[in-house]
């Protein structure tokens, strides 16, 4: 019984899993999710080109133009969660999502690819806004930064093992194996949107007032503090995209080492995204924390960029290390985000701002592949050290942003002398 006990306590605190409650129901619909999201990511670019005949060019067009349209749902339908119950919002998105994921078995063309393409991206967009809200109503004021750090730390288990999943159709390499990949996809949303409807309602903030979800995108204040996030957002394009080719083009470390530091970092986030989100609730300490999540990503860019000089084996102890250093970053930036997002944000308007948070992060990430691959790949080490300087540089700038969007939240309102307070 005692060795039992001990397995049990230690899978506890190994597991990202919270105990029994809303907040587990709501990681477990974020694990069935993110276990079809793994299942997609692995086999779209093969299921798009071997088994529906579609180019690298016309995928890589077709997703590139999806994803900048679908950036515009974000704001109006986190705009719409705050005037409705997040969670039967978010469920009925995820069944859309669930057609949608379907509709990929009847591309056979590319303006039917672009076509699905999008309205896959606007639902994904507009789903991120919306469950965003619905965790800040899960969360509570004082417990949404914990429940945004362990469904993170659930979802990267959930892409795991999605893609160790995927693996297999990658191994079979046929039509019908990439088929049940999709079909894979359709069941993981259908099962998130049921686990979804075990929540409660969450009825709006204040019932007969319409939020403004244009006020999001008017507050100067928040816009800078959550523009100075997305720029910081950047560090996940340097890890996803430029890493693994600067690995191949510019070190001597064999190409097995990209698995490994994409290893690293899932392994860690979910070991750590919750510990290290503690220090990250309210306002003045989140800036704080992205302060230092500025500088220590910068630090593992300059690591990153000395690889370039050093013989295999330096090379990938450097990479590896560096990954360890990104990786705590990555999570402080990504709690300090969120905690300053909610916490800066209206009350009664909460999913608008989650939008506006989103559809500025999504536009730094888009622009991110072609600037960061022309910046590092062409620039060498002097590129890893013009995008160290811009996330450090960055990363200071918050805490006096922050403050200055607190200190109009403390000014009363010209028309009520009411003050705007941040949510508390």
């Amino acid at each position: 019984m005692g060795i039992t006990a001990g397995l049990r306590g230690r899978w506890r605190s190994l597991s990202p899993l919270p105990p029994p409650g809303r907040l587990r129901t709501l990681s477990l619909a974020t694990l069935a999710n993110t276990v079809g999201s793994g299942l997609w990511v692995t086999g779209a670019a093969l299921y798009l080109t071997r088994a529906v005949g579609l180019t690298p060019a016309e995928v890589g067009l077709g997703l590139t133009a999806a994803g900048l349209v679908g950036l515009t749902a974000s704001v109006p339908l986190g705009g719409l969660a705050d005037r409705c119950d997040p969670r039967s919002l978010r469920a009925v998105l995820q069944l859309a999502q669930a057609a949608v994921a379907a509709a990929y078995l009847l591309v056979g063309s590319f303006p039917v690819f672009l076509l699905v393409a999008t309205l896959d991206a606007l639902l994904v967009s507009g789903n991120l806004a919306v469950r965003a809200a619905l965790v800040a109503a899960v969360g509570g004021p004082q417990g949404r930064v914990h429940a945004f750090a362990t469904l993170r730390a659930v979802a990267n288990l959930g892409v795991a093992l999605g893609a160790a999943l995927g693996g297999f159709a990658l191994v079979a390499d046929t039509g019908w194996a990439y088929r049940l990949l999709v079909l894979g996809n359709v069941a993981t949303y259908l099962v998130s949107a049921a686990l979804i409807m075990r929540l409660p309602e969450y009825p709006p903030v204040r019932r007969g007032v319409r939020p403004r979800a244009g006020r999001a995108l008017r507050d100067w204040p928040f816009l800078a503090v959550a523009g100075a996030s997305a720029v910081l957002s950047l560090h996940w394009v340097a890890l996803t995209l430029v890493l693994p080719l600067w690995v191949v083009t510019r070190t001597a470390a064999p190409l097995v080492t990209v698995s490994a530091v994409l290893l690293v970092n899932t392994l860690l986030t979910v070991l750590l995204a919750v510990r290290l989100s503690r220090g990250a609730r309210r306002a003045l300490p989140a800036a704080s924390t992205m302060r230092r999540a500025g500088l220590v990503l910068a630090a593992g860019m300059l690591l990153w960029a000395a690889t370039d000089a050093v013989p295999t084996a330096p090379a990938v102890i450097l990479l590896l290390g560096a990954t360890v250093i990104y990786t705590v970053g990555d999570l402080w930036h990504g709690a300090a985000g969120a905690a300053l997002s909610y916490d800066l944000a209206a009350p009664d308007a909460l999913g608008a701002y989650q939008g506006v948070d989103g559809l500025l992060t999504g536009l730094a990430r888009a622009v991110g592949p072609a600037s960061l691959t022309w910046l590092i790949l062409d620039g060498g080490p002097l590129g890893w050290l013009a995008l160290a300087g811009l996330l450090a540089v960055t990363g200071l700038a918050v805490p006096p942003l922050t403050r200055r969007a607190l200190a109009t939240r403390a000014a009363p309102a010209p028309a009520s002398g009411q003050p705007i307070s941040s949510s508390t």
